[in-house]
């Protein structure tokens, strides 16, 4: 079954609340500490030691992207919310795409996933039409909450099969994740 699993970056700067670069600087194109802490317990959602833990819907990806932090309305965040993961792993991040490149992304991502699980780490804003671009249909919920840092959306596709299949799983992997599917 091909699988390809789309996550929003983690925590961003808000009111005060200032980014942390991997050097420890502040940086508002990057994660707020929080956000660092939920990167860190990601590795275990997509990696747990036992592969038997892991939840319902995910799988451990073979192929990760991220949006390109040097296109317009990027940032550092979707990169770094993947990097302890893939460190994990030991699977590159392809950050070659644009965070608005859809199509790209799409192409991309299917074509990765015959191999093995994909990971998409993006911006919220951008998710639910990244999703339809790959499933060739409106499928994903509208909008992304802003405030949502904790839910997966899973696409899985049959073998054999034409159409792709929508689920949500949520992370829980901090005080204040939710249960709740996006609506």
């Amino acid at each position: 079954m091909a699988k390809i699993m789309f996550t929003r970056h983690a925590e961003k700067p808000f009111g005060t609340t200032v980014g942390v670069g991997l050097d420890g600087t502040a940086n508002p194109d990057d994660l707020i500490v929080l956000g660092w802490q939920r990167a860190g317990a990601l590795v275990r959602f997509f990696a747990p030691h036992d592969p038997a833990s892991l939840s319902p819907g995910i799988a451990t990806p073979t192929a990760i992207f991220a949006s390109d932090a040097a296109s317009p309305g990027a940032s550092l965040r979707p990169q770094h919310t993947v990097l302890p993961l893939s460190q994990e792993l030991g699977i590159a991040i392809d950050t070659s795409i644009a965070k608005k490149d859809k199509k790209a992304l799409a192409a991309a991502a299917i074509a990765a996933a015959p191999t093995g699980p994909v990971l998409v780490a993006w911006q919220h804003d951008v998710i639910p039409d990244l999703v339809d671009h790959v499933a060739g249909s409106k499928i994903a919920p509208r909008p992304w909450p802003g405030d949502r840092f904790d839910m997966v959306w899973v696409l899985d596709q049959a073998p054999g099969a034409t159409t792709w299949t929508f689920s949500q799983v949520p992370q829980l992997l901090l005080a204040g994740d939710s249960a709740q599917p996006i609506t």
